[in-house]
């Protein structure tokens, strides 16, 4: 597995989401209110809505389009719901994101 810089760490607001693109797919970096990090890929596993564009709480993400609750720690959808969506480990070091990513 690789690392890569993803950019300034402040460029992801709390309880909101960044989206980068890397290693071809569109990942969405979170911040959650107590400013963990967080890193799915930006596709809910219900009908491929942006997760970028929802609400964040908790640990979770909400998706705009079918109100999907999606775990940010595990990608998994949160019952009654099924599915989920990659996650990818990502980390603040000297101000910046860095992102791993799977060896293609």
């Amino acid at each position: 597995m690789s690392s890569i810089d993803a950019g300034p760490a402040d460029g992801v607001p709390v309880r909101g989401a960044r989206v980068l693109k890397a290693g071809g797919i569109e990942i969405a970096v979170f911040r959650t209110g107590d400013g963990r990090l967080f890193a799915l890929r930006d596709r809910c596993p219900h009908r491929e809505g942006p997760l970028s564009q929802g609400l964040v709480h908790g640990n979770c993400v909400t998706c705009p389009l079918h109100e999907w609750v999606i775990d940010l720690t595990t990608g998994e959808a949160v019952g009654p719901d099924e599915g989920r969506t990659d996650r990818f480990d990502v980390w603040e070091e000297g101000g910046r994101l860095r992102l791993r990513l799977p060896d293609e």
